[in-house]
């Protein structure tokens, strides 16, 4: 049986270690000294906190759901949640999410601005972006982008809306009709009538038990940092070991610089420059609410998102004071402890903090070129045998069903 590598144990490289396990010998080199990635937790007094945002799990697609649920008791592992999720303005106002579904809400003077932009935006001839900024006026309308999608937006991406283009988001972006905002906001449609209204989560000990779970088949090799991936004749050898194929599922950027005895130096300066953000997760104790994510374009502080992940399971809080919960709040890139304590006494919910965790990769940036050339130096490596994928490998915004999805479809290729 031919000897298949796989880089990183997070939920990519785990998934891509089952699908092939059944024809390859097949080691998972992980740098850590555990599953996971990106979608690890760690219990702080008892509590559990989602280190890098709060992982819940759904599909749109078939065969990822059959194939999660062949590893899992649906029934006893898991609970099943409605997603409720609510912006919170700068003027106190909690409008359920989508906001452009709910601008019934608002006082009467924005509601007729609101429907002047839309009056508007019916006559004009719809024309492509050239950035998101025109995206986001275009699509809708100067009062929602001024009240919402302007604050919230460059509080996520830290930088003048018009230098962020529209290759960024494809495939992440509302993409409601006038018409459509219309209809809903005259019938008052919620969330819950949207796909992925619902979503599942592992009720004792959230995305950590399903990588644990995940990784206890599987031949993994921990505190493994790969240094050098290099090609000798028709092998390659990864930590003195000699294999037949590699897949890697870390950073592309750390796999540019450690791949040896190929020629791929037209891909090293391309690879370094791409663009990226972190997040700072910061753990806390919050009142109780009746939501799961709560977006925050106000400005008076600098975290954009709250994941109330304390109301995804009762495991979760653990000897808080009654009317608490456990909650994530999410500021992008590094802020020191100092600056978060500062910020935390302006944002809402009377949050008091536990714990917080910098992770420098976790959103990738993409430019109009990104996808092409990553396409074509995964062409180029596969023809020796060296493959990757995930969210930092493929240079993609994958969930974690995204993420289990792209490695169904390249292990079918190796």
């Amino acid at each position: 049986m031919e000897k298949i590598a796989i880089i990183g144990a997070g939920v990519s490289g785990l998934s891509v270690a089952h699908f092939l396990k059944d024809k390859y010998e097949v080691i998972v080199f992980e740098k850590e000294d555990r599953p996971g990635g990106l979608i690890k937790c760690v219990r702080v007094c008892g509590n559990l906190f989602h280190t890098c945002g709060g992982h819940i799990f759904n599909s749109k697609r078939k065969d990822v759901l059959e194939w999660f649920w062949t590893k899992f008791s649906r029934e006893n592992e898991f609970t099943k949640a409605e997603r409720n999720s609510v912006v919170f303005t700068d003027d106190g106002k909690k409008i359920p999410y989508p906001i452009e579904n709910h601008m019934y809400l608002f006082e009467e003077d924005v509601q007729k601005q609101f429907i002047a932009d839309l009056v508007d935006m019916a006559k004009k001839e719809e024309v492509e972006p050239a950035n998101f900024e025109e995206f986001l006026r275009n699509r809708f309308g100067e009062t929602l982008y001024k009240i919402y999608f302007q604050p919230y937006n460059e509080k996520v991406w830290r930088r003048d809306l018009k230098n962020v283009p529209m290759s960024w988001l494809e495939g992440k972006l509302p993409m409601p009709t006038v018409a459509e905002m219309i209809f809903n906001n005259i019938n008052h449609v919620k969330e819950k009538e949207f796909v992925h209204a619902t979503f599942w989560y592992e009720k004792m000990n959230g995305s950590q038990y399903i990588a644990d779970r995940l990784a206890e088949e599987l031949n993994i090799q921990y505190d493994s940092e790969v240094a050098s991936i290099k090609k000798s004749g028709d092998k390659w050898i990864v930590c003195d070991q000699e294999f037949d194929k590699v897949v890697f599922c870390g950073n592309i950027k750390e796999m540019i610089k450690i791949i040896k005895g190929v020629d791929i130096d037209e891909y090293f300066d391309k690879v370094c420059a791409l663009e990226y953000h972190g997040t700072t997760s910061v753990f806390c104790e919050i009142d109780s609410n009746p939501y799961s994510w709560i977006y925050q374009p106000d400005r008076c502080h600098e975290s954009h998102r709250i994941i109330c992940t304390g109301n995804f399971a009762d495991s979760n809080n653990k000897d808080l004071p009654e009317g608490r919960i456990t909650a994530t709040i999410e500021f992008t890139d590094a802020i020191s402890k100092e600056d978060i304590i500062d910020n935390l006494t302006r944002v809402p919910l009377r949050p008091k903090y536990l714990d917080h965790k910098y992770n420098k990769y976790t959103y990738p940036i993409q430019d109009a070129n990104t996808r092409d050339m990553i396409k074509k130096l995964k062409r180029l490596l596969a023809s020796d045998n060296f493959y990757f994928t995930g969210r930092f490998a493929d240079w993609e915004y994958y969930n974690m069903d995204v993420a289990i999805g792209a490695a169904m479809d390249l292990c079918k290729n190796i």
